[in-house]
């Protein structure tokens, strides 16, 4: 690795941290708008991290830029309307020659390789849920990001509405936050909601065989899905603007709590990958979740969603992200690979916890 360059719209804030790194590392003012200065400095790298958001706006615009300009790709994209456009660009990264991975932060990205742990584990796989806790992880205390919060305009923008699964062999429009029931082995049934994200298109991408897939959250007691219910719907009734509800919702994630792990070992996990298929000829499934260690560690939403992302850029460097065209997280990694890399980072000999029906 011969030099890093850290891009912001705040030129001072991306040179002031790239100041508290070595002279390998500069900072430098981008808008991305400007597309004959984003094609310059993609020109001169050999792979691009987008953090970029919210990427219904910018995902699917960056990445053609890379691919136009022979630059590899790496994103945490956790819309699932740009993943699709993006997946369709497969050919032309191709051809391009250049690899390109979307979506690799916590969730997306980590539950995706949750998953893929859980359908590695079955003969064969009829249904995939990722899902995770609306209040798992804490706000980042610092961001250079003035204004609106975009995390939060990307959240607003997934439960409003009807989002895009896949059910029954094909891809469906559903209520977003429709309550369903989630059969977790060892942990029994418990509730979630639909919530619009990539996992849910992006595994049937990649796995043509699945027939169902779906991305779920669900809350704790510090957090009220009847509460969320009715601020979204005041957005969808243009009483109030999104810009309000982002704010409110920055506002309610730092004074509410992360669930506490005995609450959160009773019910389903924080992050998980859940597949149900068969297994030696018998009906099966599989629940991945992280270890004890790593889910009761003080995570922040930052930290969460830049691991996973530095690792990706680290399995490229190694090699081991190499082939061209554009992926998910499950149809690019190998599992070993990110989670022994993963466990490193974080100090661990173990993260992973599977929970196999066949052993309950």
């Amino acid at each position: 690795l011969e030099a890093i360059t850290i891009a912001d719209l705040n030129e001072d804030a991306a040179k002031e941290f790239a100041n508290s790194f070595d002279v390998n590392v500069q900072g430098i003012g981008l808008d991305v708008t400007d597309n004959k200065k984003l094609a310059e400095a993609l020109q001169e790298h050999d792979v691009v991290l987008n953090t970029i958001g919210p990427f219904f706006m910018f995902g699917v615009p960056i990445l053609k830029a890379a691919i136009e300009n022979n630059c590899h790709y790496i994103d945490i994209c956790d819309d699932w309307e740009p993943t699709e456009e993006m997946l369709k660009l497969d050919s032309q990264a191709k051809d391009a020659e250049i690899s390109a991975i979307i979506g690799l932060g916590a969730s997306p990205g980590i539950s995706n390789l949750l998953g893929l742990v859980a359908i590695e584990e079955l003969d064969s796989v009829d249904t995939v849920i990722t899902g995770w806790d609306l209040s798992s992880a804490n706000p980042a205390e610092e961001s250079s990001q003035i204004g609106t919060n975009a995390a939060m305009i990307h959240g607003i923008q997934q439960m409003t509405g009807k989002v895009k699964i896949f059910e029954d062999g094909q891809l469906n429009m559903v209520q977003s936050l429709k309550k369903i029931k989630i059969n977790y082995p060892g942990k029994g049934i418990y509730q979630a909601n639909i919530f619009g994200h990539p996992e849910a298109i992006s595994f049937p991408h990649h796995f043509p065989k699945i027939k169902n897939s779906l991305n779920v959250a669900h809350g704790s007691k510090n957090l009220d899905i009847l509460i969320i219910k009715i601020i979204l719907w005041l957005t969808e009734k243009n009483i109030i603007s999104h810009e309000k509800v982002a704010n409110f919702f920055v506002w309610l994630e730092t004074k509410t709590k992360r669930p506490d792990f005995w609450e959160e070992r009773r019910g389903l996990p924080a992050i998980y990958g859940l597949a149900h298929g068969m297994k030696n000829g018998n009906i099966a499934s599989v629940g991945v979740t992280l270890t004890t260690k790593e889910l009761t560690r003080e995570t922040s939403m930052g930290e969460a969603t830049g691991h996973p992302l530095a690792l990706g850029l680290k399995l490229f460097l190694q090699g081991k992200i190499n082939r061209p065209g554009v992926f998910a997280p499950e149809g690019a990694i190998n599992t070993e690979d990110f989670f022994s890399a993963y466990a490193e980072l974080e100090g661990f000999e173990e993260v992973l916890d599977i929970s196999r029906s066949w052993e309950m």
